[in-house]
């Protein structure tokens, strides 16, 4: 999850987290991120699978922005540890 430059938070999923998000920080990627650089990794956390990634991002994409961070603070997302960098309100 990524926190932009005017506070609202995107999130997507992928195999490599690293290269992601330099594309994100260098518009390289989502038309959303582009316009609202520079972005900030705010959480992430790591599924079994890309499946389970994909399904948990679209259930995490329903959520209000609330209950989006109230799951993280709780370090937990769908069975899976969630590490940070920084946690807005």
């Amino acid at each position: 999850m990524l926190v932009c430059r005017d506070g609202t938070l995107y999130t997507g999923a992928t195999t490599d987290l690293a290269r992601r998000f330099s594309q994100h920080s260098r518009r390289k990627a989502a038309k959303y991120t582009r316009g609202r650089l520079p972005v900030e990794l705010l959480a992430w956390w790591h599924p079994p699978t890309l499946g389970a990634a994909k399904s948990q991002e679209a259930q995490f994409k329903r959520l209000s922005r609330q209950a989006k961070l109230a799951m993280l603070r709780g370090g937990d997302a769908y069975g899976c540890l969630v590490l940070t960098s920084s946690l807005r309100s």
